[in-house]
């Protein structure tokens, strides 16, 4: 070691704007190597000659332009005859060393003869103070980590020699006995991770490796940055790391920690997948998809490489064990990224560069996992809070229906009825032909059963828990979209949160929860976020407008399927928009896709049109208000269950009117105060509207809360919007003074009010936690395939088959002349005229009679009928089977437009996710941290 020879070998690629600084910088070293020889892959913009001016021709190796680094030095090296004792100094063309580097980097050499690979510490190439890298890791996924934080700079914090597992080809020196004892660079790794499959080679030689931090040069990073065109690989540069990633892994690591890294990485691949394609990135899921298949469909390359790399790894995998990135550092790094993600910060990171921890874990590791400094600043954040305060305060006032969740979730009552099944069940009703439900239909299913169960699927097939969520939690949930869709339009965060709370909190809200009106809870929630994409689009520069037209149109399609009636009040404002603000493409788009994606469905309204007023569920009189006072709907008080008294919404009118008097915003409170009376009008109208339901039975007047909802989101935006000028006022002094005062007092009534009240009187309502069967369990059990069962509610009836049925089973559409033969049936068994009725009973593959609370009347009019034989009877109910076999009834021939109507239902829902953000668009910060 008292005289070692260096060889640096520079290798170029189309890197003419780094290359002279660099050759200046090796050739100007305090300590010069003793050959200085170089290799041009192919370059095209003059590389090749700088080096042969600075080196010698006979010094430089062309080489062709698919050549990767490795290759490269391999070449140069077969043509160069070794020299005992002989260091090997690789340098990019992007990588200028300090005058001092070779110096320091043969003295750490000296200092430790086990140490075969040596590395500087590497800043970057334009601010030379911030660090690069100070020694390189990986967790077991192939995550590369540095050790930094973004953008630290280097202020001696990271100084001595260290051990690492692998450091950097920029600026590498290697013992040359040693790079031929491993092999060298592998050359399948052209480009990526090739330094780190080297280096975890090295240590399972038995040798060292060490980051010299005297040792310094400045890197561009020029490949990595995509700073310059890659012609080593063919793959796409995102791909080939992520692949080269996942392949140096499974390759060096022993065959039991093998096994479960690839368990591991095709799990989070599978859900970076999702998350490049929820952020609207197809591309970046593509290229995840094919590093991975890369991978895992090529079993014999896989094979290969890790039969070349057998020898020391198993030996020299606890050291090297200790080197890798541990596994606290993935949560704390997850925990980071979505701080910068909910702060609106940018990617800070390019692709290879990620930021954990790289020493192994120690003591202080478990001070910094624990820390709760995120946390405090997560929940110290407005939006957080309020939400936090509604779904406490909605926890609260639905305390009796949690409770006697407990006991059995059967989540049911007033419009809901009562949910089973899993997300099979859903899925199964929803693409089937026929269904075989009451008296048999082949409509269309609801379209809102596949978004149920697209949200039963994700959480883990629970169908009541997707509707608990959707239903229970609507409060909290639209105070969020509320806050979060008017940050465009209201820069104030006290009038955002003033505008959520009481949105939140509006009477429609707990009505909707207490009568279980699913379709509402869920346009409550979409409400805002439709009014936020209509200011975008109409506001947006046209690329961002198109954006917003799409997705306006797919949410639009979502409330659709839940309330028909939401898209009627947002046509006939797109209208009115189109002409007085242009956008017509774009508005367009949001009018058209609702009715394309959902045409199967929608078909059946061309006969029934009074159809599109009701909303998802069951449609019973009793839970409707028959005549509303004229001070419910100017308080939008929809009337029926769970409604607190109509001055609970007096300080919003009275704020909304007191916006009348500021006159330098007329637009906004006329665009207000607009769309509250469109939306009070439309209420009126619905309300005195009877619809008969298509599945038949007692006809009803629609429920108003959408369009009172829709009223007062107006008022509430006009309200928040004009807030500033209550702080002028104020400021003012006086009897203005005074007037801010209470009208803000007036204003914040309404949430607080709203909150206090339903609290005390919880749901109050027909929605609870444990709904009966109503199917008897005798008839349940004992009824085969196509048996049905007549069930009894006084004047009424429903045909059930063998269980309860699913959402949107009972509303399904039935034949007025098959209703009105059950009808007549049913009444003719409970008059006593048996014969013939129960013959017509048969016919319709009924085979039991159920009766829900049977009176002593009705009871001996069934058991006095010889066509019936009498099961069981209780308080509750009674069975009776009619003596008559039923009749099989089969489905019929499935209609052969069904399937292709599906796929086209599918692909036209997919196209319309990728247009809502079309590629270009910067990348979700969490999409890249978790990538």
């Amino acid at each position: 070691m008292s005289a070692p020879v260096v060889t640096a070998i520079v290798v170029a690629h189309d890197g003419a704007r780094w290359l002279g600084e660099t050759l200046q910088a090796v050739l100007r070293q305090s300590r010069p190597a003793d050959r200085v020889v170089g290799a041009d892959n192919g370059s095209r913009d003059g590389s090749a000659e700088l080096l042969e001016h600075a080196l010698g021709q006979g010094n430089v190796l062309r080489l062709p332009r698919s050549t990767g680094f490795g290759a490269a030095v391999s070449e140069v090296l077969g043509k160069l005859k070794a020299v005992p004792g002989e260091w090997i100094w690789l340098i990019h063309d992007d990588c200028a060393p300090d005058p001092h580097a070779l110096r320091h980097l043969l003295m750490a050499a000296e200092r430790d003869p086990a140490a075969a690979v040596l590395g500087p510490k590497l800043r970057d190439w334009l601010d030379r103070r911030l660090l690069l890298e100070v020694g390189v890791t990986v967790d077991r996924r192939g995550r590369r980590d540095t050790g930094l934080e973004p953008r630290e700079y280097d202020q001696g914090q990271h100084d001595g020699d260290r051990d690492v597992l692998a450091v950097s080809t920029a600026g590498m020196l290697v013992r040359r006995d040693v790079w031929e004892e491993v092999g060298g660079v592998d050359h399948a790794l052209a480009l990526f991770r090739d330094d780190l499959d080297l280096c975890w080679r090295v240590r399972n030689a038995g040798h060292r490796v060490v980051n010299v931090r005297r040792a310094v040069a400045y890197h561009a990073e020029a490949a990595a940055r995509r700073r310059r065109r890659i012609t080593a690989s063919g793959d796409h540069p995102r791909r080939l790391d992520r692949r080269n990633a996942m392949f140096v892994v499974m390759a060096n690591l022993p065959f039991a920690a093998m096994l479960r890294a690839l368990a591991r990485n095709v799990a989070g691949s599978t859900f970076r997948v999702l998350l490049f394609l929820v952020a609207k990135q197809p591309a970046n899921a593509w290229d995840e998809v094919a590093a991975v298949g890369s991978v895992v469909l090529h079993p014999g390359r896989m094979i290969s490489a890790r039969r070349r790399r057998r020898n020391g790894r198993k030996q020299g995998y606890p050291a090297v064990k200790r080197l890798l990135t541990p596994p606290g550092a993935g949560y704390r790094r997850l925990r980071d990224l979505v701080q910068g993600f909910l702060a609106g910060e940018g990617p800070v990171e390019s692709a290879g560069r990620h930021h954990a921890v790289v020493a192994p874990p120690s003591e202080d590791d478990e001070v910094i996992l624990d820390d709760s400094g995120f946390l405090r600043r997560f929940l110290s954040r407005p939006g957080v809070l309020l939400t936090l305060a509604l779904t406490l305060v909605a926890l609260a006032a639905e305390r009796h229906v949690l409770g006697s969740l407990a006991g059995g979730p059967s989540l049911g009552g007033g419009a809901l009825v009562p949910v089973v099944g899993d997300a099979s069940d859903l899925w199964r009703f929803y693409l089937e032909g026929f269904h075989d439900s009451g008296l048999g239909s082949t409509a269309w299913a609801p379209p809102y059963v596949a978004v149920v169960a697209a949200l039963s699927s994700l959480l883990l097939g629970k169908t009541w828990v997707a509707v608990a969520v959707l239903l229970l939690g609507s409060v909290p949930l639209a105070g969020a979209s509320a806050y979060l869709a008017t940050r465009k339009m209201v820069p104030a965060v006290s009038a955002r949160i003033w505008l959520a709370a009481t949105y939140a909190l509006l009477p429609v809200a707990t009505g909707a929860v207490a009568a279980g009106r699913l379709g509402t809870a869920v346009v409550f929630v979409l409400l805002p976020v439709y009014a936020g994409l209509g200011v975008q689009l109409l506001s947006a520069e046209p690329r961002r407008a198109r954006r917003a037209g799409w997705g306006l149109g797919l949410l639009l399609a979502v409330g659709t399927a839940f309330a028909p009636l939401v898209y009627v009040l947002l046509a006939v404002l797109g209208v009115l928009a189109m002409i007085a603000f242009g956008r017509v493409r774009q508005l367009a788009t949001a009018l058209v896709v609702p009715p394309v994606l959902l045409y199967p469905w929608l078909r059946g309204f061309a006969d029934h049109p009074g159809l599109l007023l009701l909303e998802a569920g069951l449609h019973r009189p009793e839970l409707i208000d028959p005549a509303l006072p004229p001070h419910s709907f100017l308080t939008f008080s929809p009337g029926g269950p769970g409604l607190p008294p109509f001055w609970i919404t007096a300080g919003l009118i009275v704020t909304a009117l007191a916006a009348l008097l500021f006159r330098r915003q007329r637009m906004i409170v006329a665009i207000g105060w607009g769309i509250a009376v469109y939306g009070v009008l439309v209420a009126i109208l619905v309300s005195r509207i009877t619809v008969t339901p298509a599945a038949g039975g007692a006809a009803a007047r629609a429920w108003p809360g959408i369009p009172l909802a829709f009223a007062a989101t107006g008022l509430l935006v006009l309200v928040a919007l004009t807030a500033h000028r209550l702080a002028e006022l104020r400021a003012a002094g006086g009897l203005r003074r005074l007037c801010a005062v209470g009208v803000v007092a007036l204003a914040f009534s309404t949430p607080v009010l709203g909150a206090a009240f339903w609290i005390a009187d919880g749901t109050r309502g027909p929605l609870s936690g444990s709904t009966p069967d109503p199917v008897p369990a005798i008839a349940g059990a004992g009824s085969p395939e196509g048996l049905r069962t007549l069930l009894l509610r006084g004047h009424e009836f429903t045909v059930l088959h063998r269980r309860t049925p699913l959402l949107g089973e009972a509303e399904l559409p039935v034949t007025q002349a098959a209703r009105e033969q059950v009808a007549r049936a049913a009444a003719g068994l409970v008059a006593g005229r048996g014969g013939a009725d129960a013959a017509t009973l048969a016919k319709l593959g009924i085979a039991y009679v159920a009766v829900s609370h049977p009176t002593a009347e009705m009871t001996k009019a069934l058991d006095s009928q010889p066509q019936l034989v009498h099961l069981s009877l209780s308080e509750t109910e009674g069975l009776w089977r009619l003596v008559e076999p039923p009749a099989r009834v089969g489905p019929p021939a499935d209609d052969p437009l069904r399937a292709p109507m599906l796929w086209a239902q599918a692909v036209l829902t997919l196209l319309a996710l990728v247009l809502a953000a079309p590629g270009a668009r910067t990348a979700d910060p969490l999409v890249v941290a978790v990538a």
